[in-house]
């Protein structure tokens, strides 16, 4: 599974909004990669920032 998938699947299964670092820690991830799929995240427009430096999924 690529880190585009695993992020998204996160960010469905989150409860609440998280920074970069939780997903990280969460997923094993490295950062920069975490940080790649939520620039395309973003830019399709499927998680938004509900406050300064947190994503969530958009409902």
């Amino acid at each position: 599974m690529d880190s585009y998938q695993v992020v998204l699947e996160y960010f469905e299964k989150a409860t609440e909004p998280a920074r970069t670092g939780d997903i990280v820690e969460a997923t094993g991830l490295d950062k920069k990669e975490v940080e790649k799929a939520m620039n395309k995240l973003k830019k399709e427009g499927k998680i938004v920032s509900p406050k300064r430096c947190y994503w969530e999924i958009k409902k």
